[in-house]
């Protein structure tokens, strides 16, 4: 990841240097956002086909293949609603994607960086012992399936939507009294793009009332979210998740649970939490995010560093 960023930052000219690159205390950091705006860092659309490959040899150093695959399909979907609204709206291009890096890359610092767009954040602190933080991780899609043109069908975030459904069909009625909070699905994730997450109430359906089957679709709905990152790092997470108890678990759902109706569910532990909205656009357009309530932007890894190291006030 350091070599990526290094050999990202080598290739830029000290103008579009001046753009990427922040302190790693920068206020900045933490500014992070999913709407269509505009953002500090550098545009892919402001880099030479070169500085283009380097920037995604970066985003690739940090994701697994399905989460690359992923991230990067998020990025076309722009081309789709250019299409779709003809001009009217916010501005839609794939290449308004934003790299910025925050201290340091390769040295004995921590460091951190960051690629963010519309429906895309991706924030990742590197701490000097080589401890890697992922939070807060946004991944959007709209539309949330493609219905018409040579794309029609595509569903990039499919599998976290027919999990979620999945698992709410298959509770009986009185888990469903527990798991179902509200029939009407909020409009958007509720953490939306808060400096800090915290828990979220009602909690919802604990692992430890739920059968082998359910638990096993629970899993694969925390796997899909965290396996968007190389294998390393999601391992690591799915271990620190794992020992904060999987029965500690809990799964909330609002909304209809038919495909077609707006619906949101979130899933939570004591260590992080994951929500999923599909309300707007006539439930076609997906939010999702994967928070850690400990370790966002890298809080506990960067703590030992400001600890050590002098950077004023």
């Amino acid at each position: 990841m350091s070599e990526a960023a290094e050999h990202f930052l080598a290739a830029l000219t000290p103008a579009q240097k001046a753009k990427a690159t922040f302190d790693l205390r920068d206020a900045e950091r933490r500014n992070w956002n999913f709407v269509p705006l505009a953002r500090a860092g550098l545009p892919i659309k402001e880099m030479s086909p070169a500085q283009r490959l380097l920037a995604h040899a970066l985003l690739a150093s940090a994701l697994s293949q399905r989460g690359y695959l992923k991230a990067t399909t998020i990025m076309s979907l722009d081309e789709v609603l250019r299409d779709l609204e003809h001009g009217r709206g916010p501005t839609r291009d794939p290449e308004l994607y934003y790299v910025s890096i925050f201290g340091k890359p390769g040295g004995l610092d921590a460091w951190a960086w960051r690629v963010e767009g519309h429906h895309l954040s991706l924030n990742f602190a590197v701490a000097a012992s080589g401890g890697v933080a992922m939070t807060p991780s946004f991944f959007g899609a709209n539309p949330a399936e493609v219905l018409q043109g040579p794309r029609a069908g595509l569903r990039v975030l499919g599998v976290e939507d027919d999990l979620g459904r999945e698992l709410v069909k298959s509770l009986n009625e009185e888990q469903r009294k527990i798991a179902i909070y509200t029939n009407v699905a909020p409009r958007e994730i509720i953490t939306g793009n808060a400096r800090k997450a915290n828990a979220l109430t009602p909690t919802g359906l604990s692992a430890a009332k739920m059968n082998a089957a359910q638990r096993k679709v629970l899993q694969q709905i925390i796997e899909e979210y965290v396996r968007r990152y190389r294998p390393e790092l999601a391992d690591a997470d799915l271990k620190k998740i794992a020992a904060a108890g999987r029965r500690n678990l809990y799964f909330a759902w609002a909304g209809g649970v038919e495909p077609g109706q707006g619906h949101y569910y979130r899933v939570q532990g004591p260590t992080f939490l994951m929500e999923f909205d599909d309300t707007q656009n006539n439930a076609n357009h997906i939010h999702t995010v994967w928070r850690d309530l400990e370790n966002d932007f890298g809080e506990d890894l960067l703590r030992e560093h400001y600890d050590q190291v002098p950077h004023g006030n």
